[in-house]
């Protein structure tokens, strides 16, 4: 199939840490960065949503005994830590970027407008997403399908450690067989957990395919937005 033309990548904070669990590699974003400006110099619109893991997971032993919505609103936070991290490498790398946050704070990032938004991405310019939805009990999974819907993105590429969705996790079990396309309802009915059943039950609603796809595979985000067959289409 033919490329597209605007894309939501939704990566996870784990990533940024590199080897490391926790914390920021700068290695990895600075590389992570390149080829995503590889990608939004070939025309590519792009919009990202980054997860906060690598920080938010070094205090969820803590975070077991805090109300949930503090708990999530520190998780939030964590989302613009890397969603900066990324704004720098991108930048260092030649690509206007802007970071649009879902809870104000003006001194650090543009509060969230989605026709300001729609705008950068016309202009050519690359958008982080952070702090989720804004609201507690929504994963970033499902705050990516929320903009890329907003935005009127063609695709939710969710890019992952493994090459796409498994009947069972790769990780664990070698005999694990991977699907090349499956529908919503099966990844829902099954419960194969590679988003939240929220995000994918409203990519269902909007007909708005998944593409899950390895990240760890250099030149995968072109491949993917070129409309390769890479990892695993849900629609």
């Amino acid at each position: 199939m033919a490329g597209y033309r605007r894309i939501l990548l939704k990566i996870s904070g784990e990533v940024l840490a590199g080897y490391d669990s926790l914390g920021i590699d700068a290695d990895r974003v600075r590389s992570l960065a390149e080829e995503i400006t590889g990608v939004a110099r070939t025309g590519v619109q792009i919009g990202l949503v980054v997860g906060g893991g690598n920080f938010f997971r070094g205090v969820a032993a803590a975070a077991k005994n805090m109300d949930r919505v503090t708990a999530d609103h520190m998780g939030m936070l964590a989302t613009v830590i890397n969603s900066l991290a990324l704004q720098d490498a991108l930048e260092k790398a030649g690509m206007p970027t802007r970071v649009m946050t879902a809870i104000q704070m003006q001194q650090v990032a543009e509060p969230y407008i989605r026709r300001r938004a729609i705008r950068h991405l016309e202009k050519g310019r690359i958008v982080v997403f952070a702090a989720g939805t804004s609201n507690p009990y929504f994963s970033t999974d499902t705050a990516a399908t929320l903009r890329a819907l907003e935005i009127h993105a063609e695709v939710v590429a969710k890019a992952t450690r493994v090459d796409g969705v498994y009947d069972k996790d790769p990780l664990r079990f070698p005999d694990a067989v991977m699907y090349q396309e499956i529908s919503y309802l099966d990844v829902l009915a099954k419960s194969l957990g590679v988003m939240d059943a929220s995000a994918v039950a409203m990519c269902r609603d909007n007909r708005l395919p998944i593409l899950v796809f390895n990240l760890n595979k250099a030149g995968n985000i072109m491949r993917m937005s070129m409309g390769e067959a890479v990892g695993t289409l849900i629609h």
